[in-house]
């Protein structure tokens, strides 16, 4: 039932634009697993092997500090309408923060959101489809807009110093990097 293909096809990037949700996967040894669900138009393919999404803060920075301890990334959509269908990512990320040099050219990319942090850069291991039959059927009503809204209200001070003082470790000690500047 599981397929594997070096590089994304034209189907899955027609089936990727068309989830509202995906869900990113991280790990470093001896520390807690990350499992987390993206939304809000974040995710682009950039080409046939790299992906990217667009970080918001929300809960913590696990992503970061795993993918600088150890690089590994699954990301997955489901399909939750027909025809079933699980889409997986597996690949090698890594941070990209508004003072990096390659900032300005990815940021260009996505549609501008309350408290951008990072867009995390994934270059493709290998991708897989699975059946998805277990996954159930389920319509989407409208997004969310309480971490825009949660966000919105910070100034661009007060979000670098909380990064600064609260994101610089993540949950298990890691090391992470965080933003000196918010996005222009």
């Amino acid at each position: 039932m599981a397929e594997f293909f070096p590089a994304l096809t034209p189907a899955h990037r027609d089936f990727v634009a068309r989830q509202p949700v995906f869900f990113v996967a991280t790990a470093a040894a001896g520390v807690r697993i990350n499992l987390s669900p993206k939304g809000m138009d974040s995710f682009r393919i950039l080409d046939e092997r790299t992906v990217a999404y667009l970080d918001v803060a929300g809960s913590g920075n696990e992503t970061n500090a795993h993918l600088l301890a150890d690089g590994r990334i699954t990301i997955m959509f489901c399909a939750f309408d027909q025809p079933a269908l699980i889409f997986r990512i597996y690949g090698h990320g890594r941070a990209v923060l508004p003072q990096d040099a390659e900032w300005q050219d990815l940021h260009a990319q996505f549609t501008p959101l309350p408290g951008t942090r990072q867009i995390f850069v994934v270059a493709i291991d290998e991708v897989q489809t699975s059946c998805g039959w277990g996954v159930p059927q389920m319509t989407l009503d409208h997004p969310r807009e309480t971490l825009n809204k949660y966000n919105a209200k910070y100034s661009d001070d007060e979000r670098l110093a909380y990064w600064r003082g609260h994101e610089g470790v993540s949950i298990d000690g890691l090391p992470t990097r965080v933003p000196d500047a918010l996005p222009a």
